[in-house]
């Protein structure tokens, strides 16, 4: 079964593209898996949030970023929000506007 990768905007597949080179090769490289395997890759390259909501942990020479996503009925994973991880814990806010765009998409 495959899946097929979507991106909630146009900006926020740019932001991904725009990932330090190692990221983005590091997302590349796992959202083949993804699309082939399914989203869910298990720990250390993907995680939970609970209700849906996910995240694709990339870790590169560069730093650690986050891309929050969603999968939807089809086979669809939709990458909602990207950042550049700074601090052990998920900003709030980020996580805020990734559960606000996965409520926007679904409906």
């Amino acid at each position: 079964m495959r899946y097929s990768i979507v991106y909630y905007s146009q900006e926020v597949q740019e932001e991904i593209m725009n990932l330090p080179v190692t990221l983005q090769a590091r997302f590349i490289g796992l959202t083949d898996r993804m699309m082939e395997h399914g989203p869910n890759l298990g720990l250390p390259h993907t995680n939970s949030f609970g209700g849906g909501l996910f995240e694709l942990r990339l870790k590169g020479a560069e730093g650690i970023a986050r891309v929050f996503f969603c999968l939807i009925v089809k086979q669809q994973i939709v990458m909602l929000h990207s950042f550049i991880k700074k601090t052990q814990k998920t900003p709030d806010k980020e996580l805020k506007l990734a559960k606000q765009r996965m409520k926007e998409f679904k409906k």
